[in-house]
């Protein structure tokens, strides 16, 4: 039995801890609000997040960090990717060295573009920080619907070791050393999500959500591989695994979102109606300054980008993508 921490109580800490709980692991869950905490003690379920999800009785839940993180195996950051430094740099003083981190959070820091392990590591020095993404929304994992996932750590004996304690027979989990990979692709499918949902807010089909996801895991891998990920990594659960359940699900902030916005909404008042931090939205300028720096074309996120902040139509940029100059498919493809 390893003994976790939760830092953060949002729909995928709570269907996490769900998990580990039922794998038989000691949980504490904390949150930086006294009204969640509360709830969550009174309620034995997270209402407003994961409804329907009971808590079992011996779960812990605080608003204490110290409490949450001191003598724990493994700590979960489980809180959104805008406020990950903050949270990382509150819990530095109570991380013991080497002490793992496994990040959930998915995005790219704006201001310094950094991967959010990237930011753990600035803030938590002394941490072994490993990553765990995939086709994951929280509603199905809550509920022990069964799902497939990657774990990424910079050793094996890590990966083993988170693997061997998340791994159920409703959760499979691989390893990998491609830690890079994996967040950029968790990071920038969000985006291309907003634009599939976009798409289906302008009333769009089948036909374009396709084009999207199959040219959108192309700009995805194509930075990527420029950063330092690794190709197969793009083609695994983390990239086109993880982009066609955030593009086509139900479950999905980033396509709500950007169903809202195809529907005529601006991004702040799409934000507002989602009720929950949309990632895309905050990787979306993070991903065109990456571009920007490496000299990358992304079509699909410039466009994104340019409905976002630059109040350009939707139609207009699905226009602009379509009538782009004309391109092979395959540059590496050779003709007889």
């Amino acid at each position: 039995m390893a003994n976790i921490g939760i830092i953060g109580a949002g729909s995928w800490g709570i269907a996490l801890a769900v998990l580990l709980h039922n794998n038989g692991h000691k949980i504490t869950v904390w949150s930086i609000l006294q009204d969640e905490i509360d709830m969550l003690n009174a309620e034995h379920e997270h209402k407003d997040k994961l409804p329907g999800v009971k808590l079992a009785e011996d779960m812990a839940f605080t608003t204490d960090m110290k409490s949450a993180i001191e003598g724990k195996d493994i700590l979960v950051l489980a809180v959104p990717s805008p406020f990950i430094r903050n949270t990382a740099n509150s819990m530095r003083e109570y991380v013991s060295e080497r002490q793992i981190i496994v990040n959930v959070a998915k995005g790219i820091e704006e201001k310094t573009l950094m991967t959010l392990s990237q930011v753990i590591e600035d803030e938590i020095p002394q941490a072994d920080v490993a990553v765990l993404s995939g086709p994951s929304h929280a509603e199905e994992v809550g509920r022990g619907i069964p799902t497939t996932i990657v774990v990424g750590a910079k050793t094996q004996k890590t990966a083993e070791y988170i693997q061997n304690t998340f791994m159920s027979d409703v959760f499979r989990v691989y390893t990998s050393p491609d830690v890079l990979g994996i967040e950029l692709g968790a990071a920038l499918k969000n985006v291309v999500a907003l634009a599939a949902g976009i798409a289906d807010g302008l009333g769009y089909g089948d036909n374009t959500k396709a084009a999207l996801i199959t040219r959108g895991i192309t700009e995805i891998a194509r930075l990527g591989m420029v950063l330092g990920g690794k190709f197969e990594t793009f083609c695994g659960l983390s990239g086109i695994g993880d982009l066609i359940v955030t593009c086509a699900s139900v479950h999905s902030r980033n396509r709500k979102a950007g169903v809202l916005i195809g529907q005529g909404k601006t991004m702040e008042e799409a934000m507002a109606e989602v009720k929950m931090v949309v990632e895309g939205v905050h990787s979306a300028k993070a991903a065109m300054g990456l571009a920007k720096k490496y000299d990358v074309e992304l079509p699909i996120i410039e466009q994104v980008n340019e409905v976002l902040f630059n109040n350009k139509s939707a139609a207009e940029a699905v226009r602009d993508l379509m009538i782009r100059d004309k391109k092979i498919e395959n540059q590496d493809l050779p003709w007889e």
